[in-house]
């Protein structure tokens, strides 16, 4: 008799693509037939990642007790009663927190398997301060989780300062890339409304459409930019409307592309020249890894991990968080200089290749995720 395959469910407040989603495609796709799996979407009408899906893991989408709400008694039970006869629970983010509480509470009157909480960053209203309300509440629901996993090293000092994580609950696994995929050669022709030219430069950005991202910073660097250099910004988001008025306001209206949200992001960071991101806030951006591993020099603010993660070359091209002129300033050197975006894209590449190749990512992560369900198997 063939032994049980093992269940995972997995809580997400939203599953449309982004960056613990992706992972999580990343994750299911490699364990292939070795694990079955439980997605739950706070919100149904965001499962866009499940298109990512690959067709050997099995998935399914349970029913189960809304992810918000006031955290009475009465709801938790719900939510624990919810998580039973499966081999792991993983949680992601703040919007699944109350289920990790639920796990702490009722984890013994419902003999519940062991919970993997992961945090890969923070919303709006605490991408500047975390709360503290916040922050004491975390400190409580993950009070009985077997890990806390954290891709960055910004968040592992939060995870263990702010919200007291003992130093044995808290993994750091930096999240990786198939970094050989975005070494490719890249067709000109690869979005379906929009052609790279000859003689045309381009810097690109891979983002969701959000304020916090800052996005308008970069159309008015590609302003001050030789009108070779076109600003391609791919993601989808609620500030679409207002970054294209804001690019219509300084006249660069058709130097300004949003394609969209694209599914496979290797055919494209190559047409990039320069990759670029605004944002007040980030941890362990995946798309800079991206970057790197197509080659490209990184302008960015340094925040999160950023600075540990691009090669040293490419650190003097770093900037203040929020400085507009110190972004146009480091996109402008590196537009005037070819031979320094050559050198500084060849040390992404080997860094991206040695640290953040996405086969170390999963061996950590099934190492830890199978660890723990042979440790405590379901009874």
């Amino acid at each position: 008799m063939s032994a049980r395959v093992p269940k995972i469910l997995h809580l997400h407040s939203t599953f449309d693509p982004g960056g613990k989603e992706l992972r999580t495609v990343q994750l299911i796709n490699a364990f292939g037939k070795e694990v079955d799996h439980a997605i739950v979407s706070g919100d149904l009408e965001k499962r866009g990642a499940a298109h990512l899906i690959g067709r050997k893991p099995k998935v399914s989408w349970p029913k189960f007790p809304s992810l918000t709400g006031r955290p009475t008694p009465g709801r938790l039970k719900k939510l624990a009663e919810a998580m039973a006869g499966y081999d792991l629970v993983c949680t992601y983010n703040w919007g699944a927190i109350d289920a990790a509480m639920a796990h702490t509470i009722f984890a013994d009157a419902f003999k519940l398997p062991p919970l993997v909480h992961h945090e890969d960053g923070f919303n709006e209203d605490e991408a500047q301060r975390l709360k503290k309300r916040r922050n004491w509440y975390r400190r409580i629901a993950l009070g009985r989780s077997a890990a806390l996993v954290v891709p960055s090293a910004t968040l592992e000092d939060i995870a263990l300062n702010a919200w007291d994580q003992p130093r044995s609950r808290v993994r750091r696994i930096p999240n990786g890339i198939d970094t050989r995929a975005y070494a490719a050669p890249p067709s000109r022709d690869v979005l379906p409304r929009l052609i790279k030219r000859k003689g045309e430069f381009w810097v690109g950005t891979l983002a969701g459409l959000r304020k916090v991202k800052q996005l308008e910073l970069l159309i008015e660097a590609i302003a001050a930019l030789p009108p070779e250099w076109q600003l391609v910004i791919a993601g989808e988001g609620p500030e679409r409307e207002a970054l294209l008025a804001h690019a219509e306001r300084l006249g660069v209206e058709d130097r300004v592309h949003l394609p969209g949200f694209v599914a496979e992001p290797a055919k494209l960071v190559g047409l990039f020249d320069v990759f670029a991101l605004s944002s007040r806030s980030e941890q362990f951006p995946i798309s800079v890894v991206e970057a790197m591993a197509a080659g490209l020099p990184v302008v960015a603010p340094r925040v999160g991990d950023i600075g540990a993660m691009v090669s040293s070359d490419n650190g003097p091209f770093l900037v203040p968080p929020g400085d507009a002129g110190a972004l146009t300033g480091a996109l402008q050197r590196l537009a005037a200089d070819p031979a320094a975006r050559k050198r500084i894209g060849q040390a992404n590449k080997q860094k991206a290749r040695e640290e953040f190749d996405e086969r170390r990512m999963i061996d950590r992560y099934r190492a830890l995720y199978f660890g723990l369900m042979q440790k405590y198997p379901r009874a």
